[in-house]
């Protein structure tokens, strides 16, 4: 097996979850770390057992020996930050949100294309256990036709106007952050809505503090998502069919447990998982790179562009707008 020499760009905390599961991936290690504190960085490696420590990013992606690059940086970087690895011919996989726009998002596609580099947006639900069973589920057609989802996720921030969920500079909000998992759980399964209605509460600092969706489709089914950064909900995707119910039980983004309701019975599936869940996204990219691939066929090009086409609909009907 080929190892896969890693590296991070961002070592905020998302990375710290990110390596901490990296660990336990076979053929995959931490070998680079960059931060714009060399004291940060080296904090970090020292942590997680990385070779090379730097303090730039254009260091890192100049290291020869890196072959993957995990992108942590805050949303408004994730676009130049990818086409500066992806320059340098570095596999990338960015976290979610891809970037800030489809814009900046083609741009991205384009150039991993034109350097024949591998590009995946890191949305690591996607590739969890949890949710791929509950698709199998749907697509048996045991539930019958899906009526409605419900999905949530939200959570009492404390207020920072410099932080990143609050810091409209730093493509603060709720939406992009959070509002994010519920949009992917509908589109994952239902594909594009036919008609999108939102509502949302601006702060005093520009950004949303709650976002309230619902996505119809001329099929029949409607999904009532929502998000805040005000509030606490139990953060669970519940959907309603013909013939029952399967609710993916509280934080539904990464539960290891899914509640099965059906002509009766209810039962409980477990899930249980070893580290934080980023597990099996890092191992299927890693496996990709390996096969020389190009794109990820779970999370493509083409469902990467339907998300943040949608979140950009979502946006202009908030009145949402970033510089």
């Amino acid at each position: 097996m080929k190892i896969i020499r890693w590296g991070i760009l961002g070592l905020g905390k998302i990375a710290n979850s990110f390596a901490t599961d990296l660990q336990q991936v076979e053929g995959s290690v931490l070998y680079a770390v960059a931060s714009r504190s060399q004291e940060k960085a080296d904090h970090f490696g020292a942590e997680y057992n990385a070779t090379q420590c730097y303090n730039s990013y254009e260091q890192l992606v100049k290291d020869p020996n890196v072959d993957a690059v995990y992108i942590a940086t805050p949303h408004v970087r994730h676009h130049q930050d990818t086409l500066l690895c992806l320059q340098h011919k570095k596999a990338v996989l960015c976290e979610k949100p891809f970037a800030m726009n489809r814009k900046q998002v083609e741009e991205m596609i384009t150039t991993a294309q034109a350097n024949n580099t591998l590009l995946m947006e890191a949305l690591w639900t996607r590739f969890m256990p949890h949710y791929k069973f509950v698709q199998q589920e749907l697509e048996s057609g045991r539930y019958g036709t899906v009526k409605t989802l419900a999905a949530d996720f939200c959570f009492e921030a404390e207020f920072n106007p410099e932080g990143r969920l609050f810091n409209k500079a730093l493509g603060g909000g709720s939406l992009l952050d959070i509002g994010i998992y519920p949009i992917f759980c509908a589109l994952a399964l239902f594909g594009k809505p036919d008609h999108i209605e939102a509502k949302a509460k601006i702060g005093k600092t520009g950004v949303d503090e709650e976002t309230e969706m619902t996505f119809k489709y001329n099929s029949g089914i409607s999904a009532f998502l929502s998000s805040s950064i005000l509030k606490k909900t139990p953060t669970t995707a519940t959907l309603v069919c013909e013939k029952g119910m399967l609710i993916l039980n509280s934080r539904f983004h990464q539960t290891d447990k899914v509640t099965t309701i059906l002509e009766g019975t209810k039962i409980e599936h477990d899930f249980a998982y070893t580290g934080k869940g980023y597990y099996f996204e890092i191992e299927h990219f890693a496996e990709l790179l390996r096969q020389e691939k190009k794109e990820s066929p779970l999370m493509s090009y083409a469902f990467s562009r339907l998300l943040i086409s949608t979140l950009d609909e979502v946006r202009e009907l908030i009145n949402l707008q970033y510089a």
